[in-house]
């Protein structure tokens, strides 16, 4: 094969932090080549040097054996390299077509060619299969959507080396099988494709060759068919890591939350919960399956007092809070990780300080009558950066400097720090790297252990099959299905989330009843 890219010796500094200790990487012409690592591994740092939005502070980039040296991501682009960033870069209120062109419009005389632009933009969606539709407003379209948005500006400026920064971090195992289409066909056009990811099973199937990175340094490179996930994550830790959770039978207790014919609406006004009712118990992991959009987001938004109901009732044990506001909920004794870390978990231009002391910032040891102990804020701050491993250079920094992943361990730290009786968990290891995520599980597992009650929502169905005591399926705003620990199937599961009927049983049409032939094999909410 022919190589395409070629790094030399890259060093990144930033204070406090070698972000890339003499890196090189070497990648062919029309491979899938992975860049696997830890958070905050120093992956995101290499890419924006190779893309033009950082500049190495040493060593060399070879484009097909020529040394370049890239001013901006537009020299970049104009030598063939584009990035799709993990949060994407688009105008919410443009067009997929506007957001397309941006910056490369075509013209016709002084005026905008908006014809010939669509034309631009069906012919690569045609060419590549990637299905979008042109006059719809970003804002408007899912997620999964807005990434081929992406992919197809960065087509539209003529790259042929495509960096992917974590590209399944928010997308539903649907929209991940999609996503895999298009790279396969972008790799038969010729493309090289760059992976950057920090799981352990996408690099299994669908890259060529992968290369590991710990503490901003390579730990070697190989051809994934000689690689296990084993072996991949050992690169990644420097240790053995459990990559199954390992989780002890535990007697449920009393009812600690009970939802009762909870009814809400979308942001659209469109009817979101449709007569939801569901009991999570002390000393119990609930979870929620369901593809997105089908209502788990307004769920966890009506519980944690974040959305309006429109009726139905929030039960904390015998305490009513369904009028009561966020914080008061809090103190009543609920936790929330919350799906978007960077609206509703952080403030972004605050201090990790300021961030891992939300909610605490009243109360003893912080608070010294009207006046904050801002030392014993910053030992806090320094303990929790220590027990949940935030690669950070220290609790002073601003939290939007931080990589997701280390973003998603400040919330984790916070919350679970707070020993909430109640914890909702929503999309609790997403952005996370395998380290992280064994030590995640078995904190939610030490939760459960201690009598905490747990209501876990997750598009990982792997994560919901091994962490639940019971699953509930959510499909357009109804729970259609209910199963103890060991009674469902990754293919059950996504039977419901379809929307599909798997009665065996002869029940009704769209009720669910799959039974193994144990008693309350399925239990309709």
């Amino acid at each position: 094969m022919t190589t395409a890219i070629e790094m030399r010796n890259i060093v990144k500094r930033f204070p406090r932090v070698l972000a890339n200790d003499h890196v090189s990487l070497t990648v062919e012409e029309g491979e899938i080549h992975s860049l696997l690592g830890e958070n905050g591994a120093g992956k995101t740092t290499l890419m924006n040097i190779l893309s033009g939005l950082a500049a190495p502070d040493e060593g060399e980039i070879l484009l097909h054996g020529t040394p370049v040296h890239f001013r901006s991501c537009l020299d970049a682009i104009k030598h063939g390299i584009g990035m799709v960033h993990q949060h994407f870069m688009l105008v919410p209120v443009f067009t997929v077509t506007e957001n397309i062109i941006l910056g490369n419009e075509p013209k016709r005389g002084f005026w905008l060619n908006m014809k010939q632009a669509r034309a631009k933009v069906a012919e690569l969606s045609e060419r590549y299969g990637l299905k979008v539709d042109p006059d719809a407003l970003v804002r408007d379209i899912p997620v999964g959507m807005q990434q081929r948005v992406e992919i197809l500006k960065a087509l539209s400026r003529g790259v042929r080396i495509i960096i992917l920064d974590e590209p399944t971090a928010v997308l539903t195992p649907q929209e991940v099988r999609e996503l895999y289409v298009v790279m396969r066909a972008l790799r038969e056009a010729g493309h090289t494709i760059i992976f950057i990811t920090h799981k352990l099973q996408e690099v299994e199937e669908i890259t060529d060759r992968v290369t590991v990175l710990r503490d901003g340094r390579v730990m070697g490179t190989a051809e994934t068919q000689d690689v296990d996930e084993a072996g991949l994550a050992r690169m990644m830790v420097g240790r053995d890591v459990v990559l199954h959770v390992k989780k002890e039978k535990h007697s449920a207790g009393e009812v600690r939350l009970q939802v009762e014919h909870l009814f809400a609406k979308d942001a659209r006004g469109l009817p979101a919960l449709k007569d939801v009712s569901l009991e999570v118990r002390a000393g119990e992991i609930v979870g929620i399956a369901g593809v997105a959009g089908n209502g788990q987001n307004e769920l966890v938004e009506v519980i944690t007092g974040l959305r309006n109901k429109e009726s139905g009732k929030i039960l904390l044990g015998d305490l009513d809070i369904s009028e009561m506001t966020p914080r008061e909920r809090m103190y009543a004794g609920l936790g929330h990780i919350p799906q978007d870390r960077q609206r509703r978990g952080l403030v972004m231009n605050f201090s990790l300080i300021d961030n891992f002391l939300m909610g605490f910032e009243d109360s003893p040891p912080f608070a010294k009558g009207p006046m904050l102990d801002y030392a014993e804020a910053k030992r806090f701050s320094r303990e929790s950066i220590q027990m949940f491993d935030v690669r950070t250079p220290g609790p002073h920094v601003l939290a939007r400097t931080l990589s997701g992943g280390n973003q998603q361990k400040v919330i984790i730290a916070r919350e679970f720090r707070r020993d909430p009786a109640i914890l909702i968990a929503a999309q609790p290891t997403r952005g996370l790297d395998v380290a992280a995520i064994e030590f995640v599980h078995e904190g939610l597992i030490k939760l459960r252990a201690q009598d905490k009650a747990i209501l876990l929502i997750s598009m990982e169905l792997t994560e919901i099959l091994d962490l639940s005591d019971r699953i509930l399926v959510m499909y357009e705003g109804k729970i259609v299905g209910s199963f103890k620990a060991g009674q469902a199937t990754p293919e059950m599961l996504g039977l419901l989330m379809a929307g599909s009927n798997i009665d065996q049983a002869g029940g009704q049409e769209n009720t669910p009843t799959y039974r193994n032939g144990e008693e309350g094999g399925v239990d309709h909410g």
